[in-house]
């Protein structure tokens, strides 16, 4: 039996508009973003935003612009219908962010929608669509300009909710799309409320560094500088985080074109390669690029919501992008190259310590990733002090070097066998791998001889070693902190003067949502209104700057969202300790002893938590060689 093949037949104008909003309007974000772009369009200074239970509810959208003549309402809900392209060569030549005809067309198609709209010297209009129909119009009271408000998004198309995310997340999106665009016209002012709660106000001055610090926070304003470039077919001009200010996603990157949000992978790219080797891996900064450039240049009719467009000689914009930024990065130096901490170095390094310890690879020499910190600390030079110890005569051959194999690599053999895994007293909660378990208990009971400016000197069987004494006692406060986190077992500190912490809107919603996790650390916040927290004491292991401190500790939570409990606590824990221990210190012959001793203790006394080398041993045979004793 064969089946027919159906009939076609035309959709219904309720199903086109249902489809094309499903093009258009994906979110309450969707709506947003069309009803605060036609109000740009529409000249407006002014333009206030609210939504209620993640604007599925309602969204309101206000501005001060030129509004719609009351002949020219049911044109404006057609889809299709726009005053902003009059012929194919216009199409070419968009310098407005709408323009399809689509935006209320398809919003009314899902919603319920009023508008309220006056244009100059005109009475205003009041009216109502459901379903893509208009159901009443009537005079209505208004100043210049137009308020629509949506209400029961997705009403008729219930299984377009089950593919939103929380609501939290809802919101969110809502935040960040409103962020970008007032990014990208900071001569507009902005303010945006969830259910009357303000969450971004921006001053509509037309001064970028001011909107940035309303939407980022001053902190993070403050640690941005401006750059530019230009050539004959583009303007490149905005806000760039030095290099210690970073975050974990792309999310902090806003390309606008033309004041239109867009997003541009070979864009992202070039900021990226301007930073270069200042940025370690996984790490983004915080960008705000502003690209002027014809609108004959840029195609922006390639994705319905117009935040991907195709660029004629994007090559070249590519490279101008990533020249503004990295001249800009020679003219302001702070911040060193990270070779030095590359991942690569650290493995290396803990496969020649074992080799130094047993003199062949015979341990899995696999090892958890340490933390990465993202910050120059420039350590204090100290006076050289003269130590009263006498000194081993280097000078005479010794034959007991215990790090070849000799009568000794049995001993050596039988320590690995009590390790894991193969040791049966081990507690699983250890972290420390099996290479690092071997070079902690390797390390010797060294003899301390004396000091440089910058490093102890010990010996142990005629074996030299050098410790440096910065990354040493960094180890230690590493671990001190690390293990008083693990614990849980924090006393507080009363403030005289509680510390009030500003936050950019998302970055003051994330943490609020991370309070109680924040808590288990010793810090306690609480909200103090206009996107900020009120901090009445501090946990006790913080030490110096406390609210640089409790800042940098706070960003890790942000920017090590998706961590354990145990690795953020390590990230936090190498984080202070780069920040309390800052330069080198004039230590007496007891209290260095007592650090080699403390240091022999720690779980790997070989590298502070930056994974840095501590110490470094030159051995018996090694020094014969440099004095040719056996020539």
């Amino acid at each position: 039996m064969t089946s027919k093949m159906p009939k076609i037949h035309e959709l219904s104008e309720a199903l086109t508009n249902q489809i094309a909003a499903g093009e258009v309007i994906e979110r309450p974000a969707s709506v947003v973003k069309e009803l605060v772009e036609n109000s740009i369009d529409a000249g407006a200074s002014r333009i206030r935003i609210d939504f209620m239970d993640a604007g599925l509810k309602q969204i309101v959208v206000q501005d001060n612009g030129t509004g719609i003549a009351r002949d020219q309402i049911d044109l404006a809900f057609t889809r299709h219908a726009t005053s902003k392209i009059n012929n194919e060569r216009d199409l070419f030549n968009v310098s407005t962010l709408g323009f399809r005809g689509e935006a209320l067309a398809s919003i009314s198609a899902v919603a319920h929608v009023e508008m309220i709209t006056a244009a100059a010297d005109e009475i205003g209009t009041k009216a109502v669509f459901v379903g893509g129909n208009k159901k009443t119009e009537e005079d209505a009271a208004a100043r210049k300009g137009t308020k629509i408000t949506v209400k029961d998004l997705f009403l008729n198309t219930p299984a377009r909710l089950k593919y939103l995310r929380s609501p939290r997340t809802e919101m969110m999106k809502i935040v960040d799309i409103v962020n970008r665009i007032s990014l990208g016209y900071p001569q507009i002012s902005f303010t945006l409320s969830n259910a009357g709660k303000v969450l971004l106000r921006t001053p509509g001055n037309g001064n970028l560094a001011q909107t940035v610090a309303n939407v980022y926070g001053r902190h993070i304003a403050e640690k941005m500088i401006p750059f530019k470039n230009a050539d004959s077919d583009f303007q490149v001009s905005g806000l760039m985080s030095r290099p210690e200010l970073t975050r974990s996603t792309r999310n902090f990157i806003s390309i606008l074109l033309n004041g239109r949000y867009i997003r541009n992978f070979r864009l992202n790219t070039a900021i990226m390669e301007g930073y270069g080797s200042k940025l370690t891996a996984r790490h983004y900064p915080v960008v705000v690029v502003a690209i002027k450039v014809d609108p004959l240049l840029v195609d922006v009719n390639v994705h319905p919501t117009k935040q991907e467009v195709r660029l004629s000689k994007e090559k070249e914009l590519s490279r101008l992008i990533t020249a503004a930024i990295s001249d800009n990065l020679i003219s302001h130096p702070e911040q060193s190259d990270a070779f030095a901490n590359l991942k690569t170095n650290r493995q290396e390094t803990l496969v020649d310590q074992l080799k130094f310890n047993l003199n062949q690879n015979v341990v899995n020499t696999t090892r958890q990733p340490t933390p990465e910190i993202h910050e120059k600390v420039t350590p204090t030079e100290l006076t050289p002090k003269k130590a009263k110890t006498k000194y081993v005569d280097l000078s005479i051959p010794r034959e007991d070097d215990r790090y070849v194999i000799t009568t000794t690599w049995a001993d050596n053999i039988a320590k690995q066998t009590q390790l894991t895994p193969f040791g049966k007293g081990k507690s699983d909660k250890e972290v420390i791998s099996t290479g690092d378990e071997t070079l902690a208990t390797s390390l010797p009971e060294l003899q301390y001889l004396g000091q440089t400016k910058t490093y102890i000197i010990a010996e142990d069987n005629g074996d030299l070693f050098l410790i440096d004494q910065l990354a040493a006692r960094r180890r230690l406060t590493y671990e001190k902190i690390y293990q008083t986190l693990l614990e849980k077992k924090i006393v507080q500190q009363g403030l005289l003067t509680p510390l009030v912490l500003e936050f950019g809107n998302l970055d003051f919603l994330q943490i609020k949502s991370k309070i109680d996790e924040i808590k288990k650390i010793g810090i306690f916040l609480e909200d103090f209104g206009q996107d900020s927290f009120i901090m009445r004491s501090y946990p006790t292991w913080i030490h110096g700057d406390v609210e640089g401190s409790v800042r940098k500790i706070l960003d890790s939570y942000l920017t090590f969202a998706h961590q354990t409990e145990t690795t953020l606590f390590a990230k936090i824990a190498a984080l202070q300790a780069r920040k309390e221990i800052t330069g080198h210190v004039d230590l007496s012959a007891g209290e260095n002893v007592s650090l080699l001793a403390d240091l022999r203790k720690s779980s790997d006394p070989y590298h502070d938590a930056d994974g840095k080398v501590v110490l470094v041993r030159i051995s018996q045979n090694d020094l014969r060689k440099m004095f040719k004793k056996d020539e």
